[in-house]
């Protein structure tokens, strides 16, 4: 193909006055020369038609069917690869060095395993269970992820989010201290493993895009206030209303106050402030990272030995801890089904939003690839296997993720360690975790969950963009307000109304010539940019449906009945040409058709021309079908706005070489004189060529 510059548009008339050009055509793989007008050849690139066979040819050679694509791949797949497939730890298996990552990958699984002891324990008791719930939580699981986790940093277990929204559902069905409670919390854990491994199956995890980070943002800040809220009774001495709304907790801390204690309080305040100051060092000074990891270890040693010593009738104790291995077991109360359903699909929720993003992030800073679906059927399978060894939901830790990869983590064997740690707590630990004082496991939540509260995040936001801030305050808001369920629907349904609202509403742009070239950009962005009197560039930033058709028409009309500020070219009164740069439309439905149809029709009668520059072959093909391009005419397609602008500036600059006097009136309509409508004659034959 010939692609022609400006010179040959601005090139002397051609020496055969008799020599016939025609427009681009859709249907013609010819360049076609052009049109005369006011004396000079026009040059244009022509449209291919999507039906053509070389076009055919090189769509299905470039764009194969997702069928096609992944038979293709499943042919090219050795023995080796199908069993990466099922097992991704094989992966690293594979390449693992011995003398370089064993002794990293221990370190790392020991540090984030003496971590998790007493974190597991904390947890398990913010979700109304017996601590030895939470290390059932952080044993199994972490075996099976690392087999099937495709992350090789990624530390699987108990969390603070997750916790609280079991302690928020099961609240509301049973009390805590009945056996009913912990079983419902096991079938949770069944339940979004399953979800996970159905949502990974059937490639479902895009739908979580749809919560913008704003609604994250605010919600898991309300429900870090919420848990620290909820662990506050631990070091008042007093019982506080189990409750995910604020105002609940603020009542009854309130209602209680003549019974606190100081023994809890001086004790709980003094390992926060610990934790809090081993958590600073350890993320500032690199030589002092173990800090931030030994820290909840350190608040259950000192606490352990200070009851131990003391024996303080005021401090409240875990209590005693069953010894061994949790045993196998089916899980029960599938009757409550319904009523777990919208917990279980949250929690599914966080765990594609935390484990998953956190998982590719900590895949791109360690050089690997990761595949979000087999990620997320990692932590579903994990979940559905520890449903069978007492576990509660679990899912990928933020906190000790990021100290496993600061530990130097190679591969998914430092969850195995991690695993091991577990097991021998379970094994030969528990006698030892008989006197931890709750306010040292309430410190090491509070602690935790500091980390969560991003009021940073809401400064930023307020700055940048108020209404990501609006989702960000109304999220944040309700969360606190209304509880858990109701802040997150609050937050996914403005967020899912601002979509919708964006995409209803898309963004046209009027495109004006940047000097010197032939490139057309927006003149509000490029205000040098100059325009032709009597033409009118729109660009549709969006694809065009059903929702926005209305929107775009209304905007073409303000354009028509509001000219633009034109510069060049003669000065003809009103619209002749009005040209849709569709490069940015990559959709477009019946709906839409039908409308521009009638939009063809209101302009036909108005004696304006449509022209068309630059549709994808998704949206050529999909018009010529439905007979738009024959409709508008073939000749009115073509592959750069600049063809397009050029060819209706010839007939711009005929009419008005014809000395076309247009009507002095404001609205910019045709005189309805005999003599008028005579000399607008050529511009209304057009629709007859």
């Amino acid at each position: 193909m010939i692609v022609l510059t400006d010179q040959l548009i601005n090139c002397k008339e051609s020496s055969n006055p008799m020599e016939k050009s025609s427009f681009a055509s859709a249907s013609s793989g010819e360049l076609t020369a052009a049109v005369y007008g006011a004396g000079r050849p026009v040059r244009v690139i022509p449209l291919r038609h999507p039906l053509d066979a070389a076009v055919r040819e090189a769509a299905a050679s470039s764009s194969p069917s997702p069928l096609s694509a992944a038979m293709e791949r499943a042919r090219a797949m050795g023995p080796w690869e199908w069993a990466e497939a099922a097992l991704p730890c094989l992966a690293w298996m594979r390449s693992y060095r011995w003398k370089e990552d064993f002794q990293a990958d221990l370190a790392a699984g020991i540090t984030v395993g003496v971590m998790l002891v007493p974190q597991a324990m904390s947890y398990a008791k913010l979700a109304g269970l017996h601590p030895i719930y939470g290390l059932y939580t952080g044993f199994v699981p972490l075996f099976v992820y690392a087999i099937f986790g495709s992350s090789r940093q990624l530390a699987v277990g108990p969390v603070a989010l997750v916790s609280l929204l079991v302690s928020n559902v099961l609240g509301g069905i049973v009390n805590s201290s009945s056996e009913l409670y912990t079983e419902l919390a096991i079938l949770l854990a069944f339940m979004v493993g399953i979800l996970e491994c159905l949502m990974a199956l059937l490639r479902l995890g895009w739908l979580i895009r749809f919560i913008s980070h704003s609604v994250i943002s605010g919600f898991t800040t309300a429900s870090a206030i919420v848990i620290g809220l909820s662990q506050i009774k631990y070091f008042l001495g007093y019982s506080v209303t189990r409750s995910s709304k604020i105002i609940p907790l603020i009542e009854s801390i309130i209602a209680g106050i003549d019974q606190f204690s100081w023994p809890p309080f001086v004790m709980g305040s003094a390992f926060l402030v610990i934790l809090l100051i081993m958590k600073k060092l350890g993320k500032t000074n690199k030589k002092l990272r173990f800090l931030r990891a030994s820290g909840p270890l350190t608040a259950v040693v000192l606490g352990t030995l200070f009851v131990k010593i003391f024996r303080p009738t005021a401090i409240s104790v875990v209590g005693e801890i069953p010894q061994g291995l949790p045993s196998f077991s089916i899980p029960r109360g599938f009757e409550h089904l319904m009523s777990l359903m919208p917990t279980a699909i949250l929690i599914t929720g966080v765990a594609i939003l935390e484990s998953v993003g956190i998982a590719k992030a900590l895949a791109a800073k360690n050089g690997y690839e990761l595949d979000s679906n087999k990620e997320l059927f990692g932590l579903g399978l994990s979940n559905i296997c520890g449903s069978f060894f007492s576990a509660y939901p679990a899912t990928g830790s933020f906190s000790r993720s990021a100290v496993n990869h600061e530990s130097g983590a190679k591969t998914g064997l430092s969850g195995i360690i991690m695993g091991i740690i577990i097991c021998s707590a379970l094994l030969f630990m528990t006698p030892l975790f008989t006197d931890i004082p709750q306010c040292a496991l309430a410190a090491i939540v509070i602690s935790a969950v500091t980390g969560l509260v991003d009021y940073e995040e809401a400064i930023f936001l307020w700055g940048i963009d108020k209404k990501d801030f609006f989702l960000w305050a109304m999220t944040f808001t309700t969360t606190l307000t209304f509880g858990i369920e109701i802040g997150v629907l609050v937050g996914v349904g403005f967020s899912l109304a601002f979509v919708i609202h964006e995409s209803a509403n898309p963004h046209i742009a009027v495109l004006g010539r940047l000097p010197g070239t032939t490139v057309y950009r927006n003149t509000l962005q490029y205000p040098e940019a100059y325009t032709y009197n009597g033409i009118v560039v729109v660009r549709v930033d969006a694809p065009i449906y059903f929702a926005n058709i209305s929107y775009i028409k209304d905007r073409l009309r303000e354009y028509e009945l509001k000219l633009p500020n034109s510069n060049r070219g003669p000065d003809v009164g009103r619209v002749y040409f009005v040209i849709l740069e569709m490069s940015p439309v990559t959709y477009i439905d019946s709906s839409a058709v039908q409308a521009l149809k009638d939009l063809h029709q209101e302009y036909k009668a108005r004696d304006i021309q449509i022209a068309i520059a630059n549709p994808n072959r998704q949206v050529h093909l999909l018009l010529s079908r439905a007979g738009i391009i024959d409709m508008i005419g073939a000749g009115w397609c073509f592959v750069r706005v600049h063809d397009a602008v050029q060819v209706c500036l010839q007939h711009v600059r005929s009419s008005s070489s014809n000395a076309i006097k247009l009507s002095p009136q404001a609205s910019g309509n045709l005189t309805e004189s005999p003599k008028a409508q005579q000399r607008y004659g050529f511009l209304r034959n057009l629709w007859k060529a």
